[in-house]
């Protein structure tokens, strides 16, 4: 499938990953429809396709607008979501509406609509604890946040559809992605606490958490490559660097990246309600597509200083 002028709806495109997935589609030659509720979006995400792009301001949960923005799509990448935990424990009403019944709405119209595939968002949130390292997609899916439930939600309706309904259906499981336009999680956050002072560094949880961190870049080009892809149909990836490191580990880079020798880094104890505090991705699902990380955590960090300072 060439994208060349194909008609593609992106939700929630104005976040972090969907509008690298954005760029990629629009350098394609692809005719661009995002919609973002501006809940957590930026336009300045956009800045640089913003003349290439139809955008509207709207919610996934509004289904008419949903069915009009998908009449016509040969694509959709479904990201609009809450995807902040803490923020799903507060308000898990608002976090259901959007990642399960707003995927509702999408699926809806896109099997209406006949498109040709829909992309989900998923997240390793799904897993819940790992009872084994690392985590393929057979692993057991026991989420314990509201968010990683109704991502769970989502993609268990998308996979339903497209056995009964046959919805050109695929979902991919980020683990931890990072890089330019990152709004907040552990990376960005580390790097602005040093930015406040370089002389202490508090850390939530023990340090011995451990995440498996993909270069925004590799997510993005992942999710376009596997919509063009006919195998991946009706089934479900996870999506890492393939590297993981503890947190610990990680400051120790971090660091490093900033030539920082004196920074007294303090580990609370403890994090927030429904962090999991190992995610390691099994990858050979995703590496059997093609897909391997092309920007290693040294080289990511490194750009990621750059664009942050």
């Amino acid at each position: 499938m060439s994208l060349a002028q194909s008609r593609v709806l992106v939700t929630g495109g104005a976040g972090f990953i969907p509008s690298h997935v954005v760029d990629l589609l629009v350098a394609q030659g692809a005719k661009v429809v995002v919609l973002d509720d501006m809940s957590a979006g930026k336009t300045e995400n956009l800045v640089g396709v913003k003349d290439d792009i139809e955008f509207v301001v709207g919610s996934v949960a509004d289904a008419e607008l949903v069915d009009r923005l998908v009449k016509g799509c040969h694509l959709v990448f479904n990201f609009a979501a809450n995807a902040d935990v803490p923020r799903s424990v507060k308000f898990p009403e608002v976090d259901f509406a959007t990642n399960a019944v707003g995927a509702f709405n999408v699926y809806t119209s896109c099997r209406r609509h006949g498109v040709a595939r829909i992309m989900q968002a998923s997240t390793a949130a799904v897993y819940g604890e790992p009872e084994y390292t690392p985590m393929d997609e057979r692993h057991r899916l026991r989420p314990i946040s509201p968010y990683g439930s109704s991502k769970l939600a989502a993609e268990a309706m998308g996979l339903a559809w497209h056995h009964t309904y046959a919805l050109p259906f695929t979902a991919i499981r980020i683990f931890n992605t990072y890089g330019p336009r990152q709004p907040r999680y552990v990376i960005y956050d580390l790097f602005r606490k040093i930015q406040a002072n370089s002389q202490r560094l508090e850390v939530l949880g023990t340090g011995e958490q451990i995440r498996d961190y993909c270069y925004v870049a590799d997510t993005a080009a992942a999710f376009v490559n596997l919509a063009l892809n006919p195998t991946a149909v009706g089934d479900v990836y996870n999506i890492a660097g393939g590297s993981p490191v503890s947190i610990k580990q990680l400051v120790a880079m971090i660091l490093d990246t900033l030539g920082l020798t004196d920074t007294e880094v303090y580990y609370t104890g403890q994090s927030w309600p429904g962090d999991i505090n190992r995610l390691v991705a099994g990858l050979d699902k995703i590496r059997g597509t093609g897909f391997a990380p092309t920007v290693d955590l040294t080289e990511g960090l490194k750009r990621f200083a750059a664009w942050i300072e």
